[in-house]
């Protein structure tokens, strides 16, 4: 390289032993290494470019993503629900596992039995409720698969470079309840499990943001763990569930966003190029994200069966069934005997929605009781992570919370009774 002319006078000025270079002159020196180092050339656009293009502009991109999630979907239930669960999983556990453990477990009279078998006169494992029979068949049978798929599919379109599309397409709309795009990483992370979730918000800029997200996360969102068992126990009303939760987060994030002062920035994203994503990567992120499930879910869904069934033998639940009868019977229009289930989800919502399932109920009295149990109480290992996140944000969350159930709550009942279902 030839240093110009100022350069050199620059160095000269400053004598042999210290440099000082004038800002002109260090533009000189910058546009003279670049031309000599930076060779430019012709822009030719690639079928990654325009499909880029496509997926972020609102006329194509919300197609693009409507087709995207119901092909997400799609693969979820039909492969989860209906080849593995219903496939095989249904048909070992109900047709060996329970009469083998009904069998060889002595004395079905004893309050051993009622806690590790359940029910000795149920047929299936749903009813049974025992921490070895229902127990193993949520976690194992019905759960495992769907956070399996679930977990494929999403790290795929992270991999792919589709999300942050996604965030920059939903930058809009989720401003409206004082979101911004990036909003879309911890939704989607709360549909695989809320834990992850809850920690994902810490990507969103200020406090109002994460309060909101994670408030929005333990009301409305539910876990593939939930609606794997939702698949299994009302497939022809998971629609119904899931629509009456998509209106509350609209509805609850807008008067979140209206009544919380605080900022609502924009942002800037770094939106990669389409690519395959690499098998060997895509191995490791569903390796880690199933051994976390495993480690965590599992152990709280056997201890939550177990807790529960004490509860019943010192008739903590019958206690409370009574007392909270009014509450449950006239103001939310389920049975009383939802309380129970309710306990349950504290531990486990999917365990909670699986003994909604043994409870005789209409189906009005099934979709708002699965809905209360989703925007109940937060599960406990939400509970804990949110807890990381400050006892203040917490205890605010939790307040939101029961108020939003008794508002929510009383609103579908009142629904309900409008079109005659309730």
């Amino acid at each position: 390289m030839t240093p110009s002319a100022a350069v050199v006078a620059a160095a000269d000025a400053g004598g042999a032993d210290v440099m000082v270079f004038s800002s002109d002159a260090r533009w000189e020196m910058v546009d003279a290494i670049t031309r000599q180092t930076v060779t430019y050339g012709t822009y030719k656009q690639t079928l990654g470019d325009v499909l880029g293009d496509l997926t972020v502009k609102p006329l194509t991109g919300i197609p693009v993503a409507v087709a995207a999630l119901y092909a997400f979907w799609s693969v979820f239930t039909s492969f989860a629900g209906t080849l593995v669960t219903d496939g095989f999983m249904v048909k070992f556990f109900d047709g060996f596992w329970l009469p083998w453990m009904q069998s060889v477990w002595p004395d079905p009279e004893s309050w051993l039995y009622f806690l590790f078998v359940g029910n000795p006169a149920a047929d299936t494992c749903f009813e049974a409720f025992g921490m070895l029979t229902s127990g193993l068949f949520v976690s194992i049978g019905v759960v495992l698969p769907a956070v399996l798929v679930f977990y494929l599919m999403m790290t795929i379109l992270e991999d792919s470079g589709y999300l942050p599309r996604l965030a920059v397409l939903m930058d809009s709309v989720l401003h409206r309840i004082g979101l911004h795009g990036y909003a879309i990483v911890p939704i989607i992370l709360g549909l695989g499990c809320n834990v992850p979730a809850v920690t994902a918000t810490r990507i969103l800029e200020t406090k109002k943001q994460r309060f909101i997200m994670m408030t929005l996360l333990a009301l409305f969102i539910p876990c593939g763990a939930q609606l794997g068992i939702m698949m299994s126990v009302l497939p022809d009303l998971v629609g119904v569930v899931m629509l009456c939760l998509i209106v509350g987060f609209g509805i609850f994030g807008f008067v979140l966003h209206t009544v919380i002062p605080g900022e609502n920035p924009e942002i800037l994203v770094d939106v990669p190029r389409y690519h395959w994503p690499v098998k060997e990567y895509v191995a490791k992120k569903l390796w880690n994200r199933t051994k976390g499930f495993l480690k965590e879910a599992v152990p709280f869904v056997l201890f939550g069966i177990l807790v529960v069934n004490l509860l019943y033998l010192g008739g903590v639940i019958q206690g409370l069934a009574n007392l909270l009868e009014p509450v449950f019977v006239t103001w939310f229009g389920v049975p009383k005997e939802t309380v129970g289930p309710l306990i349950a989800a504290f531990l486990r919502k999917d365990l909670a929605i699986a003994q909604l399932s043994t409870i005789p109920m209409t189906t009005y009295q099934m979709v708002a009781s699965v809905v209360l149990v989703t925007i109940y109480f937060p599960c406990v290992a939400t509970f804990v992570v949110m807890l990381r996140e400050g006892w203040k944000e917490l205890l605010a969350a939790i307040a939101v919370l029961f108020v939003v159930v008794f508002i929510y709550g009383g609103i579908i009942h009142g629904i309900g009774i409008l079109l005659g279902v309730a």
